[in-house]
């Protein structure tokens, strides 16, 4: 079939990322001779120079990695909420949700000392190794991609008027970014270059890693951390709040690993993190399948997809998070999912259907019971709006658009992918998020700005994803492995919020399920496969509205698939012919030691390298 790029294939390494200079950067480490864990680091930081939009240092990763001759393991870059970051606080301020944008919406910044974790645990390189490409990019400059200025764009007011640290570095010459410029941030270089004289004289390259943990922690950036969460800041809301990070929180709080949760479908043993992500949801999507799938891409097909997406994620909403024990192992069980897929029928559902694992009565928060009533009766695209979308806009779809901001300061940002496989196979996957240009102020000392994972919980006890002091918020981040044999072949993941397992699904249904090219893995065919998402369950970003029956699907879709589709009952909107998903893939054949990769033409700045 045709595809956009070829599957590269070699034997020396391969990356893919969703921007070209982090895939180069990574690619840049494997040739000097560091392993595929330095090349992640790598990539990265420069991810946080060159998408501020998509992510930042102080945002939050999880990593899954798969050692050559090792298991999988899962590192869980998501901090978790501050001390005093309770419901009766954010209640007593007069908020029923998490806003979007501010210091209230920031958890404890975690993906700095993952990314630390994993260069000491897993890497060979120094530090100064492995940031000398970011620190070029920031000091120098680099020549950004149209979407940095158009997101700058729409938040110039509130970045002149109120954001002004924002301003200084994302309007330079007072307009924001365009494309052939270069764009610098002087801030973050320095920040760097002063992290790594703080570690100059800490012994060997272990402890040097280590003394770069503390000074995130209890250092000059952990200090001015906690200055920026302590001034009155726009928000969502429409007023200025104060954050409830404090020194203590950084200091307390640790990058872990922790093993994977698996599914074995077809052949294949697919890895993702726990229910503190949305993870399981690819999983219990498998679970779901019938034993016979109907032909690959017909209507038969993907209403098929779409509707047992409808259950798992309704799953999702009553049963994940990390502020109460989940039944993941009922979650996943044959007779659980043999029973929740008889709710299958030809018709589209428009219900928000959570199951009942173990006999266990199923809890929704009171906002999500009111917007699934609420977009029912709308009976159309709901106004509040989805969250965290990666298809541009379109005169054919109300699709709102990465990202927005409105009048009242709230924005939506998104996401970024990396996977690297090297000549040793050894393997990673990670999605890093967070901590976006339009997430919170720039700190005025570091370059950078807080996070706002927070906003994923509810302002109502007693849930398993409720506001909880030292738990993490519920992420969408989820990033994948899957082996075969129990050997590793496989890493991909996409950035986009709440569709990322579904276009993650499709994508693995695709590589399974069509023939292979030149004897490997058609991973670029599957990438450029038609692709589709629902929105029929609660969004994880502010304002968490939903579109219950609503069914995105690209134009490049057979024209008797969106027929039959809408005759089932979908409410079907065309995007764009490439609007859906930016995935990433590297893969590893373990009997013949080749490797390959692809990356997403959707947005034209992923890029997969290697040789």
């Amino acid at each position: 079939m045709f595809t956009t790029r070829p599957t590269l294939q070699g034997t020396f390494g391969m990356v893919s990322a969703t921007h070209w200079l982090a895939a180069q950067s990574a690619m840049a480490v494997l040739e000097d001779g560091g392993n595929a864990y330095d090349a992640a680091v790598a990539g990265a930081f420069v991810l946080h120079v060159v998408e501020p939009h998509l992510n930042g240092p102080a945002g939050e990763v999880p990593v899954l990695l798969a050692p050559a001759g090792g298991e999988v393991r899962v590192l869980c870059g998501q901090g978790v909420a501050p001390a005093g970051a309770s419901v009766a606080h954010y209640r007593s301020l007069g908020l029923d949700l998490v806003p979007g944008t501010g210091p209230l919406a920031a958890a404890v910044p975690g993906a700095f000392d993952a990314w630390m974790l994993l260069l000491r645990d897993y890497g060979t390189k120094s530090l100064a190794d492995v940031l000398k490409y970011a620190i070029g990019y920031a000091e120098h400059g680099h020549a950004p991609v149209e979407r940095v200025g158009e997101t700058v764009a729409t938040v110039r007011e509130l970045f002149t008027t109120e954001w002004t640290s924002s301003a200084e570095v994302y309007l330079p010459g007072g307009h924001p970014p365009r494309s052939g410029e270069l764009l610098r941030n002087p801030v973050l270089a320095a920040t760097w270059k002063r992290l790594l004289a703080h570690t100059e004289g800490a012994g060997d390259r272990e402890s040097r890693i280590e003394a770069a943990r503390e000074v995130w922690r209890t250092g000059f950036i952990a200090e001015a951390l906690v200055r920026q969460a302590a001034r009155p800041t726009l928000d969502t809301s429409g007023e200025h709040h104060t954050g409830t990070l404090t020194a203590a929180d950084l200091a307390a709080w640790s990058a872990t690993y922790e093993p994977p949760v698996t599914y074995d479908w077809n052949g294949w043993t697919v890895c993702k993190a726990g229910p503190w992500s949305q993870g399981p949801v690819l999983l219990q999507q498998l679970a779901l399948l019938p034993p016979e799938l109907p032909p690959y891409g017909s209507a038969d097909y993907v209403h098929l997809l779409v509707e047992g997406c409808k259950l798992a994620m309704a799953d999702r909403e009553a049963w994940y998070g990390d502020a109460a024990d989940v039944p993941l192992d009922d979650l996943l069980s044959d007779r659980y999912n043999a029973a929740r897929r008889a709710l299958i029928g030809p018709e589209a559902s428009f219900e928000l259907r959570p199951g009942s694992p173990g006999g266990r009565t199923p809890r929704l928060s009171a906002h999500a019971r009111v917007a699934a009533v609420a977009a029912a009766d709308a009976g159309a695209f709901d106004a509040l709006g989805i969250g965290e979308p990666t298809v541009a806009k379109s005169p054919a779809s109300p699709m709102p658009g990465e990202p927005e901001v409105a009048a009242d300061g709230g924005t939506r940002g998104d996401t970024c992918h990396l996977d690297v496989v090297d000549r040793w196979g050894n393997m990673v996957a990670a999605t890093p998020s967070g901590g976006w240009l339009q997430s919170n102020p720039v700190v005025p000392e570091l370059g950078f700005p807080l996070g706002t994972r927070l906003q994923m919980t509810w302002l109502e006890e007693g849930l398993p994803n409720s506001l909880t002091p030292g738990r993490r918020p519920r992420t969408t981040l989820t990033p994948s492995l899957a082996l075969r044999d129990g050997e590793p072949v496989l890493a991909f993941g996409t950035p986009g919020g709440d569709q990322q397992d579904q276009w993650q699904l499709h994508f693995l249904l695709a590589v399974a399920l069509r023939d292979p090219v030149r004897g490997g893995l058609d991973l670029q065919g599957a990438i450029d496969a038609p692709n589709w998402h629902n929105d029929s369950f609660p969004g994880s970003f502010f304002p968490r509205g939903m579109r219950p029956g609503a069914l995105t699907v690209e134009s490049r879709m057979p024209a008797k698939v969106v027929t039959e589709l809408r005759r089932r009952g979908h409410d079907v909107l065309i995007g764009d012919r490439w609007s859906e998903g930016r995935l990433c893939a590297v893969a590893r054949d373990p009997r013949t030691g080749v490797l390959s990769a692809a990356a997403n033409p959707r947005g034209m700045q992923g890029y997969a390298v290697g040789r």
